[in-house]
C-alpha cells in the first residue's frame, strides 16, 4: 500500500508539472501568434542558436556530475542526464526549490550518498547565481545591477571561494559556543572551482545562444544579420541580467513575465533594439527556451511511464 500510494503521488506531481508547462507554452503561443507578421524569421540562426544551448546543458551536465563526484561519489553520465532533464521541468512550478529538491532526491535514489546529493544540488545552483551577477559586471553591464550590488557580487566570490577554509573553522567555533560536538560535512574546494569554471563558462554560451536567437528573429534583418547591434558582451549581459531577475522572483513559474520585463528593459537601457523589436524577441525567446526546456524532460517521463512493467518471470 505504501510503494502504491508513493508511486500515485509521482504520477500526480507529473501530471500536474506538464500542465504547468503545457499552460505556459499555450500562453506563449497566443502571444506569439499576434505578433507574426512582424517577424523576420532565419531559420540557420535559430538553429544554431539551440544547437549552442544543448551544448551548454551538456557543460552543466557535466559540471554537475564533477561536482558530485568531488564527494566521493559516482553518477553515470546518462542518470545525471536523466535527473537534470527532469528535475528541471519543475522550475514551472511557483517557488524554486522544487527543482534543487527533485535534484537531491533522484540523486539520492541514484545511488549518490544524501550529502553529495543535497550538497551538490545547492551547491551549483548557488554558485551559478553568484557568477552569473559576476558575469554583468564583467562584461560592462554593471549599470543594469542597483547601486552597491557590484561590492556585494565581489563579495559573495570571495565567500564561495573561502567556504571550504571557513566551514571547519564554523564547526569548532559553533561547538564551542553551544558545549556540543557539531560537525558539517566536508566541502572539497575542487567542488567549488568546479561549479564556478563550469557556471561562468555556462552563462557566456546563453549569451551567445541569445545573440544568434536575434539574429534569426528580429525584424529588418537582412542576410541573416539582425538590425540590432551592439557588441557580443553586452547581448550576453542582458541575457544573464534578465534570467536572474526571473530566476530570483519567487512567485513567477521559470521565472515568466519577470524575465520578459527585464530583458526589455536591460536591451534599450543598452540601445542593443527598440522597445518593440525587444519585446518581439522577449517572447519569441520565452518560447524558444520554454520547449527546448520542456522537451528533454517530457519526452523522458513519457518514456518511462511507456515503458512495460517488469513481468513476474523477471522478478
Amino acid at each position: 500500500m505504501k510503494r502504491r500510494l508513493i508511486v500515485a503521488a509521482e504520477i500526480v506531481a507529473g501530471a500536474l508539472l506538464l500542465w504547468f508547462a503545457a499552460s505556459r507554452l499555450i500562453a506563449q503561443w497566443e502571444q506569439v501568434r499576434t505578433q507574426a507578421a512582424d517577424l523576420d524569421l532565419h531559420w540557420w540562426w535559430i538553429l544554431l542558436s539551440s544547437i549552442v544551448v544543448l551544448a551548454t546543458w551538456t557543460l552543466l551536465i557535466e559540471t554537475w556530475r564533477r561536482v558530485v563526484e568531488a564527494w566521493q561519489n559516482e553518477l553515470a553520465w546518462m542518470t545525471a542526464a536523466r535527473i537534470w532533464f527532469v528535475s528541471n521541468l519543475w522550475r514551472y512550478v511557483p517557488g524554486k526549490v522544487w527543482q534543487i529538491g527533485a535534484m537531491g532526491v533522484m540523486a539520492q535514489r541514484a545511488g549518490v550518498s544524501p550529502v553529495a546529493a543535497t550538497g551538490s544540488a545547492l551547491l551549483v545552483n548557488l554558485v551559478s547565481l553568484i557568477a552569473g551577477f559576476g558575469v554583468v559586471v564583467a562584461t560592462g553591464a554593471g549599470a543594469l545591477l542597483p547601486r552597491g550590488s557590484v561590492v556585494g557580487v565581489v563579495a559573495a566570490v570571495a565567500a564561495i571561494a573561502a567556504t571550504p577554509w571557513l566551514l571547519p573553522r564554523v564547526a569548532r567555533l559553533a561547538s564551542r559556543v553551544t558545549g556540543r560536538t557539531i560537525a558539517l560535512p566536508v566541502l572539497p574546494a575542487s567542488a567549488i572551482w568546479i561549479a564556478v569554471v563550469g557556471s561562468t563558462l555556462a552563462w557566456f554560451t546563453y549569451g551567445i545562444a541569445f545573440r544568434a536567437l536575434a539574429a534569426g528573429v528580429l525584424p529588418g534583418a537582412a542576410g541573416g544579420v539582425a538590425t540590432a547591434d551592439g557588441h557580443l558582451l553586452q547581448w550576453i549581459a542582458v541575457y544573464c541580467f534578465s534570467y536572474l531577475v526571473g530566476y530570483l522572483f519567487l512567485p513567477a513559474p521559470g521565472g515568466l513575465v519577470a524575465r520578459e520585463v527585464a530583458l526589455v528593459a536591460a536591451m534599450t537601457q543598452l540601445n542593443l533594439a527598440t522597445e518593440a523589436q525587444a519585446t518581439i524577441l522577449a517572447i519569441v525567446s520565452r518560447l524558444w527556451l520554454t520547449v527546448l526546456e520542456v522537451a528533454p524532460g517530457t519526452l523522458i517521463l513519457l518514456g518511462g511511464a511507456l515503458r512495460p512493467a517488469p513481468s513476474d518471470r523477471s522478478r
